[in-house]
């Protein structure tokens, strides 16, 4: 499977407990669409999120983050890595 970075906008003030949350609701419905969430990060005062995921394309990785209810604003394939 392939890995991919995306990206979630506006979400200033984040906490730790609401990024586990999302987290939480992406891993609840990964499996249905062969994706696997592996991390994620965010920056509070930007409102920047970042997940990575395994997955077999990124309409996947859409899809689990749609019905997850956090619409990512760009998932971008990873096809390098040291």
């Amino acid at each position: 499977m392939a890995k991919f970075m995306d990206v979630h906008r506006g979400m200033q003030g984040i906490t730790a407990d609401q990024l586990m949350e999302a987290h939480r609701a992406d891993l609840a419905v990964e499996a249905e669409e062969s994706v696997h969430f592996e991390r994620a990060w965010a920056d509070p005062e930007s409102g920047v999120v970042y997940c990575l995921s395994e997955a077999p394309s990124a309409d996947a990785v859409q899809r689990v983050h749609e019905r997850a209810g956090h619409r990512a604003d760009e998932v971008h394939p990873v096809p390098l890595q040291v």
